[in-house]
């Protein structure tokens, strides 16, 4: 009998849009009626190994070459290609600002080693992105400009829908506005059971 492959899903959105949270709520959500899920956070796994190098701020990451940053990459993908359980679920970032300009956080040999079976974008408006950012005290993030916002927020809607032709993978686009984070996890967690 042919095992069954786990499925993989990537959740995706700049800092600021509450991709995290959401994530969080959902899982929580599907695990209270008995659904195992394994979250995985790109960024931490990531981390892990550049420890090694020395690092000691994940937020470090972003500032080291793109040799450095692809090697990382490849090591996370290998890392949660191997993954064991049904469903895995990605948190990770479709792109990083560095010091060179946009770098894919999903580069094509990346995102076809994880093979995701659905992909996920999790967007807000640019104001309600700001004024998070500008309250969140637990990382680093860059305070850009609402207009750089915008710029990003329109990347983004780019590339998820690029990655998914590569991948022939269905992509979702999740609004979590503020005030309506039940609903969007709502819509989170359907999304979620529809890949079980």
């Amino acid at each position: 009998m042919e095992e069954r492959r786990k499925k993989i899903i990537i959740i995706v959105g700049i800092p600021g849009v509450g991709k995290s949270t959401l994530i969080s709520n959902a899982t929580e959500l599907l695990q209270n009626v008995g659904t195992t899920i394994c979250t995985v956070v790109f960024g931490t796994v990531m981390f892990e190994e550049a420890k090694k190098l020395g690092i000691n701020d994940r937020d470090q990451i972003r500032k080291l070459s793109i040799d450095v940053q692809q090697k990382l990459q490849t090591m996370a993908a290998q890392h949660i290609s191997g993954l064991k359980g049904s469903t895995v679920v990605v948190d990770t970032h479709l792109f990083i600002k560095t010091p060179s300009g946009y770098y894919p956080g999903l580069p094509m040999n990346l995102i076809l080693e994880l093979k995701p079976d659905k992909l996920i974008l999790v967007t807000a408006n640019s104001e309600e992105i700001l004024r998070r950012r500008k309250k969140d005290n637990t990382r680093a993030r860059d305070i850009i400009s609402d207009e750089e916002i915008k710029k990003d927020l329109s990347v983004s809607q780019s590339m998820i829908s690029c990655l998914s032709i590569l991948t022939g993978a269905p992509f979702e686009i999740i609004y979590n506005h503020d005030d309506v984070i039940d609903s969007a996890t709502s819509l989170m967690v359907e999304s979620l059971k529809i890949c079980k």
